[in-house]
């Protein structure tokens, strides 16, 4: 996959003459990815020079020697092969008899010249062309100092150049061999050769440049453990711990840099309890990989039953650990209840609900089946030969039994740990379920508790009775709400199952699940608001009896302890408050009762001084008058 290009400068003068002082000067040049302008003054140059004297030639020609390694260079790339040649503007001035011509498959071919010296046009290697690889000046006549500069360039647009465009940014390295010729009709053998390289860089894009951060980004890196590669969470994985190079869970591992792209860093990694890790064909308890950025490592049972807790951190980040239950191949206690207390004559997928553990107390989710207790029993539904595979629930943890009914009554069912009575190693508790075609009169409505945090998860239960009050069948009932489903006197939180607010807003249709929660209801998962006492209420439908054509409702409470107890210190600040304002008014009647009493006791001083003033005028009055009267008897008396 060689593209070649050449240039030569034949002289006509005797055989003996040849070009004195050769030189040739390259100049590295640059390129774009597609799209990207490229003209002469980025590409790279060739100049040749000499004397030249009549007959004298220079041919050149280029042969491609490296290319960046993810770069396809062949036939099917013509783009990535071939240079465009530029006949550049001279050093020196116009020359007569000076002819540029490119090689043909006979000889150099004036009529294929690119230009004069003094053009500017390209010529490059085609299917057409394929001997326009070496470029040739001659001197026809005279002598003189030739400076002959030519460009190449891997042209970035997509026409004109062999085909559609695929550039490769890196280094594209070329080799220049120039030849000098002495006079000839048809040059054979050179006098001078000088062979020298350029090379012409393409650059990365600028969104190649920023892909290629080196730094992982910690904030987002991630590790989910999944039942398949490229979990974006954490699922549960629940599978048996029969030994197996099965994965039964895979750990998506992914490093990113800064702009998004994984970057490989390494990875550790651990199992401790139950199960293996795998990566590369290697398997153990413990790992450490040369992450890729987007790692894949397998879990495998290793016939070890209970609970395999897997750490996993890489250089720069810690993630939170992730756990995979295994559990033993037989079951040692199967636990079953009614699910649905009465069911309908046919298909009950729902029957029976059954909670298993093995022997190491782990939740037991293997193949489980109903079987009829005795003939007599499989005459109301099931069947007592062949048990009837039931459905694990990995949500809830617990299967789901279907019973088919072919009449009414009741009848007893067990389940079992295998598909066959005989190979069965547990047997769970009978259970009797009863069969009824009773209408349905009327509804009850009930929260799964009477108090809730805010925001806490809540069921709502809806149940369908007959007359006697006893839960009925599920089954679809067409209108079994009023139009406008079940309504809320508050909202309740974003995050809870939609099927309350479907039920609410559009139809009254109702269908026992398996959701279900509670045997024989319909349930709904809702989030509880911050506070306050919540109800919620429905009307009957005609799926009813006319007499339960009635509203319902139930209510309960959102005990906020941090509000509440707020609230009762905000009651206590308050009567505190108040008795401190009762003391305040009684301190300022006994104020104001004193300062009365205070204002009599000065009156009653005023009132006694002036007496005391009256009488103490009136004694002195009386003693002047007894002093005169004692004087006017002195006098008498001599």
């Amino acid at each position: 996959a060689v593209a070649a290009l050449g240039l030569g400068v034949l002289s006509v003068a005797p055989s003996s003459a040849t070009v004195t002082g050769l030189t040739a000067t390259v100049v590295n040049g640059t390129a774009g990815l597609p799209g990207a302008a490229s003209d002469s003054r980025t590409a790279a140059t060739l100049t040749v020079a000499g004397l030249m004297e009549t007959g004298d030639s220079v041919t050149v020609e280029v042969i491609l020697k490296s290319w960046p390694s993810t770069a396809v260079i062949g036939a099917a790339s013509a783009a990535l092969t071939q240079l465009n040649m530029f006949n550049l503007e001279s050093t020196t001035p116009f020359i007569t008899g000076y002819t540029v011509e490119t090689l043909t498959t006979t000889g150099f071919d004036a009529a294929d010249a690119i230009t004069t010296s003094t053009g500017n046009a390209f010529v490059k290697n085609t299917s057409t062309k394929a001997n326009a690889q070496v470029i040739r000046v001659s001197k026809v006549s005279g002598a003189a100092n030739v400076s002959h500069k030519f460009g190449f360039q891997l042209d970035s647009i997509t026409t004109g150049d062999g085909g559609a465009d695929s550039r490769t940014a890196g280094t594209y390295t070329y080799t220049a061999i120039v030849k000098a010729y002495g006079t000839t009709a048809t040059p054979t053998q050179p006098s001078t050769t000088i062979v020298t390289d350029f090379s012409i860089v393409i650059a990365e894009s600028a969104e190649a440049v920023a892909a290629a951060v080196e730094t992982i980004a910690a904030a987002s890196s991630t590790a989910f453990l999944g039942a398949a590669s490229g979990a974006s969470s954490d699922e549960v994985i629940t599978t048996v711990a029969t030994a197996s190079s099965t994965a039964v869970g895979v750990l998506s591992v992914r490093t990113y840099n800064a702009n998004g792209n994984a970057m490989p860093e390494s990875i550790t990694v651990t199992i401790t309890g139950a199960g293996l890790l795998s990566f590369g064909g290697i398997a153990g308890t413990s790992l450490t990989i040369a992450g890729t950025g987007t790692s894949d490592i397998s879990v495998l049972p290793n016939g070890v039953a209970g609970v395999g807790t897997i750490t996993v951190s890489t250089t720069s980040s810690a993630f939170a650990p992730k756990t995979v239950t295994f559990y033993a191949a037989a079951a040692k206690t199967l636990t079953a209840a009614v699910n649905n207390p009465v069911l309908r004559v046919g298909a009950n997928s729902q029957a029976v609900v059954v909670s298993a553990v093995d022997a190491n107390g782990t939740n037991w989710a293997g193949d489980a089946y109903i079987v009829a207790s005795a003939a007599a029993d499989a005459l109301v539904g099931g069947s007592a030969t062949t048990p009837v595979g039931c459905e694990y629930n990995s949500t809830y943890k617990v299967h789901y039994c279907p019973v088919t009914t072919i009449a009414t009554g009741t009848a007893k069912f067990k389940v079992i740990d295998a598909s066959t009575v005989a190979l069965a190693t547990a047997t769970s508790n009978e259970v009797t379920v009863t069969v009824s075609n009773a209408a349905a009169t009327s509804l009850k409505v009930a929260f799964d508790k009477a108090t809730y945090a805010p925001f806490e998860k809540a069921l709502i239960w809806v149940t369908v009775v007959d007359k006697d009050g006893n839960a009925l069948q599920g089954k679809t009932y067409a209108n079994l709400y009023a139009t406008g489903g079940i309504t809320s006197n508050v909202a309740f939180t974003a995050g809870g199952a939609a099927d309350l607010a479907t039920v609410s807003a559009t139809t009254s249709e109702f269908t026992l699940a398996s959701s279900n929660l509670y045997a024989g209801a319909k349930t709904y998962v809702v989030y509880m608001p911050a506070q306050g006492d919540l109800t919620v209420s429905v009307t009957g439908g005609t799926s009813l009896a006319a007499a339960g054509q009635i509203a319902y409702s139930a209510t309960a409470s959102i005990v906020n302890s941090s509000v509440d107890a707020a609230t009762d210190a905000a009651n206590e600040a308050t009567d505190a408050a108040n008795a401190a304002t009762d003391a305040a008014l009684a301190a300022a009647d006994s104020a104001d009762a004193a300062t009365e009493a205070a204002q009599e006791a000065s009156d009653a001083v005023a009132e006694l001084s002036t007496q005391v003033a009256a009488l103490m005028a009136s004694l002195k009055a009386q003693i002047k008058s007894l002093t005169n009267l004692v004087i006017k008897i002195q006098k008498k008396l001599k």
